[in-house]
């Protein structure tokens, strides 16, 4: 029997602006307004307005907060300044990726883990379980938040029309406590699309007051309503891995060539440190397969799931594809052997449908803005 889809606080505005809507994670979100290239190039361009209410708030507060979720987490969350965020990841035992986070430290024993859609769940069921021994609390407050993002160059023009926090003291990885057009908000300079931009915590209450705000303060710089098609497309071109294609249980994240993130460093023991440690060996002389781009050289789409060949045989797996706006051509993200890695590897192609289509191999990101 299957469940209803849940509605964000504002699934009726979206309704009013003609989303087509979708089924994501268990949420019914909009998938585009209109055009999915316009709505890319607007945000490379100008600004987008994204609604990202089905992400996952997970609040954690008390005196071992902070040890508590470097222990569970992979990251160093004790060195997190007040008002930061740190991208970190959760990991299985066996150092399987449970999921990519950002954490948030809203104050000295007050943390928000802010997980995606589709392991919202699974997340808080870890930490939950995870949390004993530790005097600390772990609460979900995926009910008391709507999220609503500005991406795009003109981002900060268009905030700073609603807003008269200190924005350009906020660094990127940062959020502060301020009030966007009356609505008391987190406003954390993140994002998911390559390009600069707020996300804005508020009460669920408050969303389509601030939705209402933001649009009438960026119809100057062009600022339209963007759908979650447009949102995978600029993460592609920004090389940004996607939970469940770049990453999942069976990689570890040394695997994902974001080995960054894992601070062995730290005090203490946390989750996943000795399969991590036996991943980081194995990166370093032998990885089984690195992530790189794919450009083609025609104009077939790869998808998901589509074999990466040379010399007649498999040597990958396509994980993320799509027709890429900014560059005029398909691109895809993709696991190959170390051997084919190297960018400019002759030889290269997608099997899509049976036909092996010729690809560039490219460092990733593909894009990256100009600062």
């Amino acid at each position: 029997m299957s469940t209803a889809p849940r509605l964000t606080a504002l699934d009726a505005l979206h309704r009013s602006l003609g989303a087509t809507m979708t089924d994501f994670a268990g949420w019914d979100m909009p998938l585009r307004y209109a055009s999915e290239r316009e709505e890319h190039n607007a945000v490379r361009t100008r600004a987008g307005l994204f609604d990202l209410s089905h992400m996952g708030e997970i609040t954690v507060t008390g005196p071992e907060a902070a040890a508590f979720l470097s222990y569970a987490l992979v990251g160093n969350i004790a060195t997190v300044g007040n008002g930061r965020a740190r991208y970190t990841m959760i990991v299985q035992e066996d150092g399987g990726i449970v999921d990519d986070l950002i954490v948030y430290r809203l104050g000295e024993t007050e943390y928000m883990v802010v997980a995606n859609a589709g392991n919202a769940q699974i997340v808080l069921d870890a930490l939950t379980a995870r949390v004993a021994g530790f005097d600390a609390e772990v609460r979900d407050d995926r009910d008391a938040y709507a999220l609503l993002a500005v991406q795009g160059p003109e981002s900060p023009a268009i905030m700073k029309a609603v807003t008269d926090a200190d924005l350009d003291g906020l660094k990127y990885y940062a959020g502060l406590p301020g009030t966007v057009a009356g609505v008391p908000a987190l406003i954390a300079r993140t994002g998911y699309t390559g390009e600069d931009g707020f996300e804005l915590f508020v009460a669920p209450e408050h969303a389509e007051q601030l939705w209402q705000a933001l649009t009438e303060a960026g119809a100057p710089h062009g600022l339209i309503p963007c759908g979650l098609s447009c949102r995978d497309t600029l993460r592609l071109e920004a090389g940004m891995p996607l939970y469940g294609h770049e990453l999942t249980t069976a990689l570890t994240p040394f695997d994902a060539g974001l080995g960054r993130v894992v601070k062995f460093e730290k005090e203490g023991d946390f989750i996943g440190r000795e399969a991590l440690k036996a991943a980081a060996e194995r990166a370093e002389t032998a990885p089984p397969r690195k992530l790189v781009g794919l450009i083609a050289e025609g104009r077939r789409v790869p998808r998901a799931g589509f074999p990466v060949v040379a010399d007649g045989k498999v040597i990958g797996e396509v994980t993320s594809g799509a027709p890429s706006p900014t560059l005029g051509k398909p691109i895809a993200m993709a696991y190959v052997d170390a051997a084919f890695a190297a960018p400019g590897t002759e030889g290269v192609g997608v099997d899509i449908r049976g036909t092996h289509e010729p690809y560039e191999v490219v460092a990733l990101p593909f894009y990256k803005r100009q600062k």
